[in-house]
Order: C-alpha cells, then sequence, then structure tokens
C-alpha cells in the first residue's frame, strides 16, 4: 500500500480545523457536533477521529491556530489599522464570535485555557515591546490594558455586529501615551 505523504496528512488536518472553525463560529461549540464537523469537512467519520480523538481536541486546535496579527508599532494609525483588520476578520469569517465561543469554552476547559492563556501572554510580551521608551517602565500594565480592550472590541464585535473602531483606536492611545 503506498504510504500518504505528511504534506497529504497534514491538508488533511487542515481541512478538518477549517471545517470546525466555520462550523463553530456559525453554530457555536455546544451546536456542533462531530457528525456536523464531518459533514462540514466532507470527509468520513474515520478521517476525522485519525487526527482528532475528540470534539474537544478539534477546538484546541482550531485555537491554537488563532493568532493576532498586531500592530507593528503603537501609533494611531498602526492600531486603527489592527482593529480594522480585526473588524474585516469579524465580518467576513466570523472571527468575533469564534473567539468569543473559544473564550467561554475555555473558562471551563482546562486544556483550552492553558492554550488561550499562553496566547494572551505572548500578546501582551509583544505589545510591550512596543512601548515608546518613555513610557517603558510602564509597559507590563499598558499591554495589559491594550490587550483587554481590543478583546473587548472584539467581544463587542461578536454581540452588537460591525463597530466603528475610532472610539476604541482613541481608548488605545490614551492607554499607551498615559
Amino acid at each position: 500500500m503506498p504510504r500518504v505523504s505528511q504534506a497529504h496528512l497534514d491538508a488533511r488536518r487542515q481541512q478538518i480545523v477549517d471545517a470546525a472553525r466555520a462550523r463553530f463560529a456559525s453554530h457555536g461549540f455546544a451546536r456542533t457536533s462531530m457528525a456536523d464537523i464531518v459533514t462540514e469537512s466532507g470527509l468520513s467519520n474515520g478521517a476525522i477521529y485519525r487526527y482528532f480523538a475528540s470534539k474537544d481536541e478539534i477546538v484546541v486546535a482550531v485555537c491554537e491556530q488563532g493568532t493576532e496579527a498586531l500592530p507593528k508599532a503603537l501609533t494611531a494609525e498602526a492600531v486603527e489599522g489592527f482593529l480594522e483588520h480585526v473588524r474585516a476578520l469579524a465580518r467576513d469569517t466570523d472571527h468575533a464570535r469564534l473567539v468569543a465561543q473559544i473564550y467561554a469554552e475555555a473558562a471551563v476547559s482546562p486544556p483550552l485555557a492553558a492554550v488561550v492563556q499562553q496566547q494572551l501572554a505572548a500578546m501582551r510580551a509583544a505589545v510591550a515591546e512596543l512601548v515608546p521608551d518613555r513610557r517603558r517602565q510602564q509597559a507590563g500594565q499598558i499591554a495589559e490594558g491594550f490587550v483587554a480592550l481590543c478583546i473587548s472590541y472584539n467581544q463587542q464585535l461578536a454581540i452588537r455586529g460591525d463597530l466603528d473602531p475610532t472610539p476604541f483606536t482613541a481608548a488605545l492611545m490614551s492607554i499607551i501615551h498615559g
């Protein structure tokens, strides 16, 4: 029997994660079954279970791939561009709804909470690195506030729909500048 390449295995696993991401965003974790993921992916039950033993493992895999493209600088233009990117993801792929689902599930799932905590720590560290020199002593606090407000913006997008980032940009710049 011919051996399946690693690229093929990786593509199949990604196909499952993509299908689950779409289903979770539109229906939530609780209203998505393994059968729904099978249908959405177009693969067989056996194919799904070859890669994931449970829906919980798929949830963690979806979360592990969810990284935010943080701004490259803490300028008003870069921050607004970042928030516009978050807004576009919410509008185009239901990303805000997916993130809201992930946070809710992380509250009751220790393995998922560990992934989320790691991602949040990485975000705070990345933002802290961008803090201007004159505010370096407050970098940790600034990063904490920055990430918290960005998460709030994302959560509000999930609930309220399309939302102008301008007031959030102004609030973030106030945090950055003190």
